[in-house]
């Protein structure tokens, strides 16, 4: 992890953290937004996103400042904070994105970095090559080449104390992407954006995003601060955080407010489809729909752009609380429901189980199961795989029922863990809430800790009582185990339950041994 970046909590993989930025003198605290702004037309002033929304950090365009004749030299005089008049952090793209737009462009990485640090940018960017997705291996791997020379070459640039980007480009190969982040981990560079995804995000391609950010998590480790170049739809915050992003930009705030469009944390809305606004901002709380409706296109692009940035900042902080009171997961869950491919998105962080496994807290506030997605969250691969650490006894009751004080040898069977043992009962995550109708991957996440229990302890003869349990998670339990249903064979526990010796269970270490 680079100096200047320090990590303060963490839910999973997502992080809050502060990212120290010495030529501004601002500390920024993660995850954090940085505004979009032209330096040619400013919808919001600058000193206004800061002042009015609380932005630390903003970023612009060198390039288009860099060819334009009409400002290059004023900027250049007075620098880019008194220009902007913004005393936060400034960071500054190369013109990579007009690169990907039109093909080339006509400066090289030493004179945009130098250039950048003349005009007094506190983060530069190499020119670096943004390889659209879907492109063939070969493609990929060449242009990657290129880009992580120009990253060596930047290493080399005097830039005094401007940080600078290592972006990591790759396309959609994750071989690349994490050959891509390993590459800039080992440079002296100072923070880590992922480029080429905006393509991705306008064809709402979130399943493979996640992909994508995985592959670059597993290459830099916990180094940071990584920047999900282009991300600015509050909608995709929560599930982009729980990825480990910690830096967004956004034009959205301002470009869809030219076209009428309204933001919101489940989507975006065309204004002359609202009745009310749901929205408690400064804007939606003093107009309705139809009163912006009526102004005139200044002042309504304005307006909208300034409830924008309103409910993007606002996500954003939510996330953070989130991320500290250790419910990042759970406001995920509620997030992607806006939307189908977000859903997609969040079923596919789920196939990197190990790495969400490895990041995941062993204790925080209550697991509250809302959907089948919880069936898969990190807590119940862990207890899954812990259940092999315990100590059985030749005869073992796993009963949906609450256990008794004089059944030693009966363990609690809690979807969608499975078997409990009464020790670990008031333990993290085994005290979840759950709703009392249960959906099917519940049932079948803890049937699949039973077969992990059994085929970890062939010794132990093991029993099942369950509640109704659906026919799909029963059929998935192996021969060895006797199934029953609860109620019907209550009676027996007497018999099956006369071993009074002290149950031994722990998840600490390995399986205790006879003295």
């Amino acid at each position: 992890m680079r100096d200047h970046f320090e990590l303060t909590s963490h839910d999973g993989a997502g992080r809050c953290g502060t990212f120290h930025v010495p030529r501004a003198d601002v500390t920024v605290e993660t995850p954090a937004l940085l505004p979009v702004v032209n330096p040619h037309v400013q919808t919001l002033p600058p000193a206004e996103l800061e002042s009015t929304f609380g932005a630390q950090i903003l970023i612009t365009n060198s390039y288009i400042i860099h060819g334009s004749d009409d400002i290059c030299e004023p900027i250049r005089e007075q620098g880019l904070h008194e220009f902007l008049d913004f005393s936060g952090a400034i960071m500054t793209d190369s013109g990579s994105f007009q690169l990907a737009e039109y093909g080339e462009i006509d400066v090289t990485t030493e004179e945009i970095l130098s250039f950048q640090h003349e005009i007094g940018s506190d983060i530069g960017t190499p020119v670096d090559i943004p390889t659209p997705p879907d492109v063939s291996y070969e493609r990929a791997h060449d242009e990657l080449q290129t880009t992580q020379e120009r990253l060596e070459l930047a290493e080399t640039i005097e830039t005094g104390d401007m940080l600078v980007s290592a972006p990591i480009q790759g396309s959609t190969h994750p071989t690349l992407r994490t050959e891509a982040a390993r590459h800039a981990r080992e440079t002296t560079l100072d923070m880590f954006p992922i480029g080429a995804v905006v393509p991705l995000l306008n064809e709402y391609r979130y399943a493979d995003i996640v992909d994508l950010v995985a592959a670059v998590k597993a290459g830099l480790g916990q180094s940071g601060p990584v920047h999900l170049f282009g991300a600015g739809h509050p909608m995709m915050f929560a599930l982009a955080a729980a990825l480990g992003c910690d830096l967004f930009d956004s034009a959205a705030y301002a470009l869809y407010a030219r076209d009428d469009r309204y933001l919101t944390v489940r989507g975006t809305r065309h204004l002359e489809d609202l009745t009310e606004f749901p929205c408690s901002c400064a804007v939606c709380t003093a107009h309705s729909p139809q009163e912006l409706e009526a102004l005139d296109d200044a002042e309504r692009h304005d307006l909208l752009a300034r409830h924008n940035l309103a409910v993007s900042f606002a996500e954003l902080r939510r996330i953070r609380q989130a991320i500290r009171a250790g419910r990042l997961m759970e406001l995920v869950e509620t997030r992607v429901r806006g939307h189908p491919t977000l859903v997609d998105g969040f079923r596919t962080l789920f196939e990197h189980d190990q790495w969400l496994e490895a990041t995941e807290p062993v204790a925080k506030d209550t697991f509250f199961y809302l959907s089948a997605e919880s069936a898969r969250r990190p807590e119940v691969r862990r207890h899954h795989d812990r259940l092999a650490r315990l100590t059985t006894p030749d005869t073992l009751l796993l009963t949906a029922g609450n256990p008794h004080d004089s059944f030693e040898e009966s363990w609690r069977l809690v979807p969608p863990f499975g078997p409990v043992p009464r020790p670990l009962s008031d333990v993290y995550p085994l005290t979840a809430e759950l709703p009392e109708n249960l959906d099917r991957a519940a049932y079948e996440s803890a049937a699949q800790g039973i077969c992990t229990l059994a085929d970890t302890h062939p010794e132990t003869s093991i029993t099942v009582y369950h509640d109704d349990w659906p026919d799909e998670a029963l059929s998935m339990l192996p021969k060895t185990v006797t199934v029953e249903r609860l109620g019907e064979t209550e009676h027996k526990e007497a018999d099956l339950l006369t071993d009074d010796s002290e149950p031994t269970h722990s998840y600490s270490g390995a399986p205790e041994t006879d003295q």
